[in-house]
């Protein structure tokens, strides 16, 4: 069987790490260019002070960091997920450097199982969407440890 080798540039963003075989011919293997290589020391400074979300950075430096052990379960750190009390739940890093859970949202199943009414959100609507970030202060929302500063994210 005769090998072909296809000798084609990466897409943009992305570099060429090897050869690798694609049937019966060989070739460029393209993986993506990680965003930290990117950046010049004082523009990642300029992308930290500008990021409304630490995350972002976390993500950006380290991968395999915004993930953490949360009472012997290792959990994804900064991103809401359907909760198990309260409608929505995330896992952050507190002041001490320690995980914690934080609930947020109406009670989701947790009220329909007690007998509550569930909540709908219904922020397509531009004058609820006011009133809401109006009532909780979304323009100053507080830590990442808090309710109200996800409950804002989520509106």
């Amino acid at each position: 069987m005769n090998t072909m080798y296809i000798d084609e540039a990466c897409w943009k963003d992305y570099e060429q790490k090897g050869m690798k075989k694609k049937g019966d011919r060989m070739v460029p293997n393209c993986v993506p260019v990680t965003e930290a290589e990117n950046y010049c020391p004082q523009c990642l400074i300029e992308y930290i002070e500008r990021s409304q979300n630490e995350s972002d950075y976390i993500n950006l430096m380290e991968p395999g960091l915004n993930e953490a052990e949360y009472q012997g379960r290792k959990v994804k750190l900064g991103k809401p997920m359907r909760g198990d009390i309260k409608k929505f739940k995330v896992y952050v890093r507190n002041g001490e450097g320690n995980v914690v859970k934080v609930n947020f949202g109406h009670g989701g199943t947790s009220a329909k199982r007690a007998g509550q009414k569930t909540m709908r959100i219904r922020k397509s609507d531009p004058a609820r969407r006011r009133s809401f970030r109006a009532r909780h202060n979304c323009d100053n929302p507080g830590p990442r440890t808090k309710a109200r500063y996800w409950s804002c994210r989520k509106w």
